[in-house]
């Protein structure tokens, strides 16, 4: 991920439009009615630059799927949509997919699948992942056995233990720890792209 956030980038853009408005609006030798007109121009883009950083912050943004490790639930090349405010009203629960900053790196976004919330155990024997020692059902999403052992550990408050769903090529919880729940971002909700992938994340 690029050291520049798209809401840095967005900001530097408005800070740019509104140098150009104020430029235009003081420049006596543009036509009065040619200023009128770009001057309305640039208030519309101020406008949806200042409204695009509103979504992005706080409601809804796109991400890009670089690499396997949430196959089968997630592509190489897939973009997908995180919601945002949905953890503002309701609270992160087991099987989320979600993206967050990298703990080791908050500069780096992941996307992981969440198996154990705060104050549970996590133990994975031969590859079946157990959460306060009961075996839980993931039919459906991982991609094959991982026959390792993890655990047992128990989630500290306010954190979450992840896991890809392609166990085998994931770096997650079993590599970093945990993921503070200050470091997420939101929920994967969607994907929009390629076309034949187009569907809500399960």
């Amino acid at each position: 991920m690029s050291t520049l956030s798209v809401p840095t980038v967005i900001l530097g853009i408005s800070a740019l439009l509104v140098a150009s408005r104020i430029i235009i609006k003081r420049a006596a030798q543009i036509p009065q009615a040619a200023r009128a007109s770009i001057i309305e121009t640039l208030d519309a883009c101020i406008f949806a630059a200042v409204l695009s950083l509103v979504i992005i912050t706080f409601i809804v943004q796109a991400f890009y799927i670089p690499s396997g490790s949430m196959e089968p639930t997630l592509m190489v090349d897939d973009r997908i949509l995180v919601a945002k405010f949905l953890y503002r009203f309701e609270p992160v629960r087991r099987g989320d997919v979600i993206v967050f900053r990298y703990p080791l790196n908050p500069s780096r976004d992941f996307v992981k699948r969440v198996i154990g919330l705060p104050g549970q155990t996590v133990q994975l024997k031969e590859g079946v992942v157990y959460v306060d020692e009961s075996r839980i059902s993931e039919k459906g999403y991982t991609i094959r056995p991982d026959f390792g052992n993890y655990g047992p550990v128990k989630v500290p408050p306010n954190d979450y233990f992840v896991l890809g769903d392609n166990r085998n090529n994931s770096e997650d919880s079993r590599f970093f720890g945990y993921v503070p729940r200050a470091n997420i971002i939101g929920r994967a909700v969607f994907i929009y792209w390629p076309p034949q992938r187009i569907g809500f994340v399960h």
